[in-house]
């Protein structure tokens, strides 16, 4: 960053969008915490920090009488803990523009810091409205966007409040950084072979992913529910396995795309099947091509594993996107577990690896094996448009 921040007000974009209990306890603070470098730094350089940032989408989970539920969404549960992660007091404005967090932050001292509540109780956020923007904008001195989480929105706390300070006066925090040259090392520098692991629901979620990957990837496994459209694709048997009957001549022309580029593709040759959508299911294992009648995939199989776990081991370079499996079910976990196990081993081993996407992330989270990777990225949508090839919103405003 490389602003001067002495006795600067720092208005800056934090993700906080963090999931929280009926308690209103937070249930992971992964995000919170990523923006604590960058705070700290601030205040440390004789600056005072305001906050802002979303949480849900209060307007779309309206009170039955048609007002914002602002008790469920507001940014106010999350002040002790921030607090206890900053060790210093948060102060709290009860909206984000008007004239108690102008007072307040007309106040601050260096070394203070104020959290504003959700932008999104506005309307005029996700509209990226100019005037709403603008007034955020004159909340502080200068501008630093550490949110990477909602960097492919163009709403107005994230990219159009950008536009009211100059160049010189706006910049990304350490977390926004570390996102991008993580991201731009997989997709521009990396040592191969790079293997690229999706999973994931759905076809048409990850073919923009699938297809940019024929570039940069050597190996690409595909786990997941798409992967049962691939092998409808190829005339296989998939029972009652999730399939998009819309995709697959989409499926059939990645596969012929990837034989003539020469990318190897990996699906899972066994599934772990249940005979419903249940944690309590009947299971069988059986190959993902000879699902039976009324069955449905719901895991990758015991020799998928060892097919996928052998091609990460030997690949210098890993991106992982989307679990193999309904891995919230304890039956049909064991395919994401082992398959974050060998990343981490591999990674152990010299290889670097991303992992990106909200499902993976609580993966390798829940398998305490985040530390253990090279880089956890805290955007999910983001991050897989960054991936994709597109161009960020948040990133260009700031760029």
């Amino acid at each position: 960053m490389n602003i001067d921040f002495k006795n600067k007000r720092a208005l800056m974009r934090v993700d906080f969008n963090v999931p929280l209990d009926k308690s209103y306890q937070i249930t992971d603070d992964t995000r919170m915490r990523e923006a604590v470098p960058t705070i700290e730094y601030i205040l440390k350089q004789g600056g005072s920090v305001i906050l802002m940032s979303h949480l849900g989408r209060p307007l779309e989970k309206l009170n039955p009488d048609g007002s914002i539920n602002s008790d469920k969404f507001s940014l106010r549960h999350l002040v002790p803990h921030l607090e206890a992660l900053l060790g210093c007091p948060v102060k709290f404005s009860a909206d984000c523009i008007g004239e108690l967090p102008s007072l307040l932050a007309a106040s601050l001292r260096p070394g203070e810091v104020l959290l504003l509540e959700n932008t999104r109780f506005h309307p005029e956020e996700e509209e990226g409205d100019e005037d709403f923007a603008e007034k955020l904008a004159q909340l502080g001195d200068v501008f630093v966007n550490d949110a990477f989480g909602t960097a492919h929105r163009a709403h107005a706390s994230t990219t159009v409040v950008a536009k009211f300070f100059e160049p010189g006066k706006k910049t990304f925090g350490f977390l926004m950084e570390r996102e991008i040259e993580n991201a731009n090392k997989v997709l521009h520098g990396s040592d191969k072979p790079v293997c690229a692991i999706t999973g994931g629901a759905k076809v048409s979620d990850k073919i923009l992913l699938l297809e940019k990957f024929l570039d940069t990837a050597d190996i690409i496994i595909i786990g997941g529910g798409m992967a049962y459209t691939f092998f409808k694709a190829q005339g296989g048997q998939v029972g009652n396995s999730l399939l998009e009957a819309d995709r697959l001549d989409t499926a059939a022309e990645f596969l012929t795309k990837a034989k003539a580029k020469g990318v190897e593709v990996l699906l899972p040759v066994d599934s772990v099947c249940g005979d419903a959508f249940a944690a309590d299911a009947n299971t069988q294992i059986a190959p993902s091509n000879q699902i039976p009648d009324g069955w449905m995939g719901l895991d990758i199989g015991p020799e998928a594993v060892k097919t996928f776990t052998e091609a990460i081991s030997r690949s210098n370079t890993i991106i992982w996107n989307g679990p193999m499996g309904v891995f919230e079910m304890p039956a049909f976990a064991e395919g994401t577990k082992a398959i974050a196990e060998s990343v981490a081993l591999a990674t152990k081993n010299g290889a670097f690896s991303l992992v990106g996407g909200g499902d993976s992330v609580a993966a390798v989270n829940q398998l305490g094996l985040a530390d253990q990777v090279s880089f956890v990225s805290t955007g999910g949508g983001a991050m897989l448009e960054f991936l994709e090839g597109k161009e960020l919103p948040g990133i260009k405003a700031i760029a």
